[in-house]
């Protein structure tokens, strides 16, 4: 039995989804992953990062509830898009292959008309801001929608997730500010290097598929080198971090929430098993945790 097998499927069972939701309506929400909200988390992190670090107070309330909105749709966009594009390859994975559309419950042309909905929904959201803003957030769609293709190209999609899941640093700046600071490319980077981490870990469930049918992934490309990668990618990302908060004032009281996230990457790679499915979906998932510790850093930067 493969190693992703022992997953069965990634859809959760009993969740809020098939509990509240009519069930014509349950695999649309499947396909937004409303059922998983990690995925939401990790998007919604950056953009919240650089709304603080950028000095967005309670009286710009309205930014971090567009923020939080926009992340929910967005990567809802993101996930039907990628299941529109995967859809013949996570037929092949015993973890996707219940997906609603290799499953059949949503057809191409339903996937397709769901998305231009969401899309539709996320530009609204996006108009919001001001005009370099929108401009910024309009460009990330060349990262958005070239990155289904990345794993069949190179063995580093996790790199270009990265650089697509953390284009919330720089919009958030540039919603706050009007322009782009060196912190938020900053931020930018330290995302960058933090998404190739936990994605790595990520991509390990699926491994010995992906090595079947041809995927790339740096699950992959690492193999038994994985954990000290990952320690590499995570120093690099709270490097990063630090000298984006360094600007804005240090305290005893930020350098322990850094210092708390430091020892949360550390603590997700020494327990990593990378042969252990599960043990690696749990040390994906306790990234909101991270990604919590930091935006504690952040505003304990700006405001105390």
């Amino acid at each position: 039995m493969s190693q992703a097998q022992t997953l069965k499927t990634d859809i959760p069972t009993d969740s809020w989804v098939d509990r509240a939701l009519p069930a014509r309506l349950q695999p649309y929400a499947r396909l937004m992953r409303l059922d998983r909200p990690i995925g939401t988390w990790l998007l919604l992190w950056p953009g919240l990062w650089a709304l603080v670090l950028a000095g967005a107070g309670f009286a710009a309330w309205h930014f971090y509830f567009l923020f939080a909105i926009g992340a929910i749709v967005m990567r809802g966009a993101g996930c039907t898009y990628n299941d529109i594009i995967d859809c013949e390859i996570d037929a092949k994975v015993a973890r996707t292959s219940t997906r609603p559309l290799p499953s059949g419950h949503v057809n191409m042309a339903q996937a397709c008309l769901f998305l231009a909905v969401q899309l539709t929904i996320g530009l609204g959201i996006l108009l919001q801001f001001n005009t370099f803003a929108v401009l910024v957030g309009g460009a990330s769609l060349v990262l958005v929608f070239t990155y289904p293709f990345m794993k069949r190209i190179t063995y580093w999609p996790q790199a270009w997730l990265g650089l697509t899941f953390n284009w919330g640093a720089v919009l958030g700046w540039a919603a706050a500010k009007g322009d782009l600071g060196w912190q938020a490319l900053l931020l930018y980077l330290g995302g960058i290097l933090w998404t190739l981490g936990y994605d790595t870990i990520y991509a390990h469930q699926d491994r010995d598929d992906d090595s079947l049918i041809g995927v790339k992934s740096s699950a992959l490309a690492l193999g038994h080198r994985t954990k000290p990668a990952i320690a590499l990618f995570y120093g690099g990302a709270i490097l990063f971090f630090a000298l984006a908060l360094s600007a804005t004032g240090w305290s005893p009281f930020v350098m322990l929430a850094l210092g708390c996230a430091a020892a949360h990457a550390a603590w997700q790679v020494i327990t990593l098993n990378i042969d252990d499915a599960n043990n690696c979906l749990a040390r994906f998932r306790s990234n909101r945790d991270f990604g919590a510790l930091i935006m504690l850093a952040m505003i304990l930067a700006r405001f105390s």
